[in-house]
């Protein structure tokens, strides 16, 4: 096991995929989707590529059981970020324990972990299906997540995300919001005619920290405290006129409990009447009850397999279990250590990878039976 981890792994960090939609002109998910078809034909497996969105193709990798049983869908993303400043990043290195590479973390050695349980699944001839979903553009718009979903379904998920060997039982979500405040242009010299927009947007901006004090009182047990920041802020057309226009980006970090509309109450709020928002995007907070009897299963499943049974916690960030679970699938995200995600150095715990493939083994085993 140890060998196919470094091999397949490797193989996969080899293969650029730089999200087209972060990085202009990334070469996408095209290469990599057909080594995970080709690679799962090889290895007895049935592979199914998903293109809704031209160039951004995703892939079903299927271990069909002999029939009657549950099917366990295991998912892991085949985009990765940028390489800026990265020296050969897709030339993979292993030292020690760590696999170095882009994607190595976050996640190739997760794909690559659940392609080889699916392999080993396929030789223990079990009752149900396990299924492999490796999509594209996790790292921007979910696209491949959601177009997997309109035709793939399952009785558990698990998200191999690089966890470090915790059990995520919850995440948070996220809402973008822009914010315009209006002003009226007019030259420098023309005080009287001048309204300045970005000195309007001082008493905001101060608004937005003041509600991100508030915020710390409301705590969720596995995820702390939500948050809300400023994250871009645009304004003005030279320095001898009043800017028109003032537009303010905002990121809100949310709770499970706390939805897109509790947000945008929450801005209103403070802008009172000042200003015109905006919702861009919303991803929505992930949480499957501590009891569940998935977590029960992973749970026991990772304690065989390590001998310790693994803490159960939450993630800061968002991720594609959001969106499986709202699709009615009872989901945990369950990956590797490592270091460097979005960094310019990246590595990912071989040993973890061996770790996470063994239990998603023993998962199946138990679920699937």
């Amino acid at each position: 096991m140890h060998a196919d981890i470094i091999e397949l792994t490797s193989r996969l960090v080899a293969i650029d995929s730089v999200n087209p939609a972060l990085v202009p002109g990334g070469a996408g998910e095209g290469e990599i989707a057909r080594f995970v078809a080709s690679w799962a034909a090889e290895s007895g497996l049935e592979a199914q590529i998903l293109e809704a969105t031209p160039g951004r193709p995703s892939v079903v990798v299927r271990a069909p059981g002999t029939g009657g049983g549950r099917t366990l869908l295991l998912c892991a993303h085949l985009d990765t970020v940028g390489v800026e400043g990265m020296a050969d990043p897709h030339v993979p290195r292993v030292e020690g324990d760590r696999l170095h590479g882009r994607g190595a973390y976050d996640m190739k050695a997760g794909l690559a972990s659940a392609l080889l349980a699916a392999r080993e699944a396929a030789a223990q001839s079990l009752a149900g299906d396990v299924v492999v979903a490796a999509v594209a553009d996790e790292e921007h718009a979910s696209l491949g997540v959601q177009e997997v979903l309109q035709s793939v379904g399952a009785d558990a998920a698990i998200v191999t995300e690089p966890t470090e060997l915790e059990l995520i039982v919850a995440h948070k979500g996220f809402v973008w919001i822009e914010i315009e405040v209006e002003g009226r242009a007019a030259h420098g010299s023309r005080h009287e005619e001048g309204v300045d927009a970005i000195v309007r947007a001082g008493p905001i901006l101060t608004g937005i920290g003041e509600l991100d004090d508030v915020l710390k009182a409301r705590t969720h047990p596995l995820l702390g405290r939500g948050s809300v920041h400023a994250s871009l802020i645009e304004g003005g057309a030279e320095m001898s006129s009043y800017a028109a226009r003032c537009t303010i980006g905002l990121e809100r970090r949310t709770l499970p409990g706390e939805t897109a509309a509790d947000v945008e109450a929450e801005v209103q709020h403070l802008l009172e009447g000042r200003a015109i928002q905006r919702t861009l995007l919303v991803r929505e907070p992930f949480e499957i009850p501590e009891d569940h009897d998935l977590v029960r299963t992973v749970h026991a499943a990772v304690a065989e397999t390590t001998g310790a049974p693994p803490a159960l916690a939450g993630a800061p960030y968002w991720a594609d279990a959001a969106f499986i679970a709202a699709a009615g699938i009872p989901t945990v995200m369950f990956g590797a250590g490592g270091a460097g995600a979005h960094a310019v150095e990246e590595w990912v715990s071989v040993q973890d990878s061996v770790t996470v493939t063994r239990s998603l083994v023993a998962v199946a085993q138990r679920l699937c039976a």
